[in-house]
This record gives structure tokens, C-alpha cells and sequence, in this order.
């Protein structure tokens, strides 16, 4: 190994395909003495595919603290670790960033590993324009929260990308369709693996689009959704909302055309729309 010994490597790994674990990955995975892994049933059947010979430490999200304890000590002692994830980038909504914490702070040597990332993949494959995107990651799995959560990124005028668990993806894109109105939304699932899909549409159309194969809700998710149209805050869709309801529409039907307008949530519309005719 022609890297430093004693140092903590941050090694992405394969989302599915393993021909997509570099090479530098795979010399690092093959000569440390120690790997630190979030599961080391998963990890067991990669390092010994590679011939791996390294003991494994659980380094996981209920134990990282302790976890990075014992890394210190196999540092401090002169000794290589390599960090894994179940699948690409350690500490990329998956367990790692405190470890790699405690490690920097006990003055050891982190040396990251560039690879395999989920977010990274399905924007590449997404089409959408956006110059610039915004990581969100996993979104909060209570209903109330979650909407909160995308409430408070409505306005942003980049990408959104979200990663989403299968049993959770028809409720998060249905609150989607609520917060976001008429945004394009890109459903990438099963990246790299034999079933990969990437779909673009309506974030309005999502939910149906879910529904209407079981097989489309398997897998892991990743969701895109486009940036707030330039010029789509507030004041743009109050202006365009009060020229409707002045033309005599239904709240409803204004509060539905304003968003289809302006990109903004049809909800908030309608609300407002509510408080303007009170």
C-alpha cells in the first residue's frame, strides 16, 4: 500500500454493481488490518470476494462514538483503517461523519476516497437544468415534520435531491405534490443494480405514476425535484393570485391556476387566497 499507514480511509463502495468499486478502493480494502463497517454481515461477502484479510470493527449509527474510540486506539498504535458503508460514501446519510470527527480531533490522518454516491448517480442521470443542487438527504419520516421540512425548501432555486426508503416513497412524493405544485420531479430507483430506473414527470403526476406498478415502490429511492422557477416567491404569486380571484374565479380554481403560474404549492395559494377573500 502506497498510502500513509497509519490513517483512516473513507472508502465508497458499490450501490449494487460491484465492478464500481475502484481500484484504489479495492488496494486499500485488501491491505488494511482493520475495517470498520456499519454491517459486517453485508461487509463480510465484499472483503472476502477481494481476499480481504482484515478483522472488522461495527461502526454503525448507534455505536459510532464507541466505534470511533476503538479506531483511535488502532491509529494512535500505527495502525491503517479503512471505513466502509453498507453501499458508497461513508457519512453521506449514512453513519461515518462522526467518526471521522474524532479522528481529525485526536490529530490522526483522514484520507477520503473518491466513488460510488447515490445522490451524485441519480443527478447525472436526471435531466434536470439546474446550475446548482441542494443535498437534503433522507427527509423526516413523520408526516407533519416532512411537510415542514419541504415547506421550508419551496423557495430554494436549486435541485433538491432526497434520498427515500421504499415503505416511506408514495407518502413523501404525495407530500411533494402538495408543497412543490408543478415542479418536475425525477424518480431514480435500483441505481446500478439489474431493475435501475430513472423516471422524470410531474411531481403532480408522481404518486399515480408509483402506483401504478408495485414494482416501481422497490428499491432505494432517489428524488429530484427542480428549483423554484426564477421569479416564483411570494409576492409573484399573491399578485398573480389576487388578479384571478378579481376576476371572479373560485378559490379553488385560482389558488390551482396561480401555482400552475407561478411553481409555487397550491396549498400555500389556497390559504392565502382564504385570508384575501376573509
Amino acid at each position: 500500500m502506497t498510502e500513509e499507514s497509519a490513517a483512516l480511509y473513507v472508502v465508497p463502495t458499490p450501490l449494487g454493481n460491484l465492478a464500481d468499486l475502484t481500484r484504489r478502493a479495492e488496494e486499500i480494502l485488501r491491505t488494511v488490518p482493520w475495517v470498520a463497517a456499519e454491517d459486517t454481515r453485508h461487509s463480510g461477502p465484499l472483503l472476502k470476494q477481494l481476499g480481504a484479510q482484515a478483522r472488522t470493527i461495527p461502526a454503525h449509527q448507534h455505536n459510532e462514538h464507541e466505534a470511533a474510540a476503538r479506531i483511535v486506539e488502532k491509529l494512535q498504535a500505527g495502525e491503517a483503517v479503512a471505513l466502509i458503508s453498507d453501499a458508497g460514501t461513508p457519512g453521506i446519510s449514512d453513519p461515518g461523519a462522526r467518526i471521522v470527527a474524532a479522528v481529525r480531533a485526536a490529530g490522526c490522518k483522514v484520507i477520503p476516497l473518491p466513488g460510488p454516491c447515490a445522490a451524485t448517480t441519480a443527478l447525472s442521470g436526471s435531466g434536470l437544468l439546474d446550475e446548482h443542487f441542494l443535498f437534503y438527504g433522507f427527509l423526516p419520516s413523520k408526516g407533519g415534520q416532512r411537510r415542514q421540512a419541504l415547506e421550508e425548501l419551496r423557495e430554494q432555486p436549486c435541485a433538491l435531491v432526497f434520498y427515500e426508503a421504499p415503505h416511506r416513497v408514495l407518502e413523501t412524493v404525495e407530500d411533494m405534490a402538495t408543497v412543490f405544485g408543478n415542479r418536475t420531479l425525477v424518480i431514480a430507483r435500483e441505481l446500478t443494480k439489474l431493475f435501475e430506473s430513472i423516471h422524470s414527470l410531474p411531481v403532480a403526476e408522481g404518486l399515480a405514476w408509483l402506483k401504478e406498478d408495485p414494482n416501481r415502490q422497490r428499491g432505494e429511492f432517489v428524488l429530484m425535484l427542480s428549483g423554484a422557477p426564477a421569479g416564483a416567491d411570494d409576492g409573484e404569486g399573491e399578485r398573480v393570485l389576487k388578479l384571478l380571484l378579481a376576476e371572479g374565479l373560485p378559490i379553488k380554481q385560482a389558488a390551482k391556476l396561480a401555482s400552475q403560474i407561478t411553481g409555487m404549492a397550491k396549498n400555500a395559494l389556497y390559504e392565502r387566497a382564504l385570508a384575501l377573500k376573509s
